[in-house]
């Protein structure tokens, strides 16, 4: 059976081609700071330690959700923390491709008391993952809490699990 001509193959979007669309660019992998390792592989999956909204230029967003940060404010720097566990898995791994699936996000809000938009704030983190990975591979299990601090005074904070090959 021959193909048709004019049927154009299907191009497949790796996911640095998903952040181009998106008009976004992987920050350098954020160096510990303490005494830990930013990620650690065992079998086939890669463990990110916890990344916070720390911009490019090194300016961290802080405050507390619900006080001094809105939630579309605290969405945003959710969304930047994952780009920051992208670029982490990305040195982990040189390709993000590699990812076979997203298995769990545990995500800390620095938030005041009786504050219960923890879910909607580490959207930003979540839907990222699924605009860069897509629905199969970007959507895991996942935990968003609340905390009465976080280090640095930081927004939110979120650590990752992914299958890779």
């Amino acid at each position: 059976m021959a193909l048709d001509s004019n049927i154009a193959p299907a191009v497949v979007l790796t996911p640095e081609m998903r952040l181009a669309v998106l008009g976004l660019a992987l920050p350098p992998a954020p160096a510990p700071v303490a005494n830990f390792v930013a990620w650690r592989r065992v079998g086939p999956f890669l463990y990110l330690s916890g990344q916070g909204p720390l911009e490019a230029d090194g300016h961290l967003h802080m405050g507390r959700v619900g006080e001094e940060v809105d939630i579309e404010a605290a969405y945003a720097h959710a969304r930047l923390t994952g780009l920051n566990l992208l670029a982490v898995a990305k040195d982990a791994l040189g390709e993000l491709d590699r990812v076979r699936s997203v298995v769990k996000l545990l995500a800390f809000v620095n938030a005041v008391p009786g504050f219960t938009q923890h879910p909607k704030v580490i959207n930003g983190c979540s839907d990222l993952f699924v605009a860069v990975f897509g629905e199969a591979i970007g959507r895991g299990a996942r935990s968003a809490i609340g905390a009465g601090s976080l280090p640095g005074n930081q927004t939110v904070e979120v650590e990752a699990i992914l299958e890779v090959d």
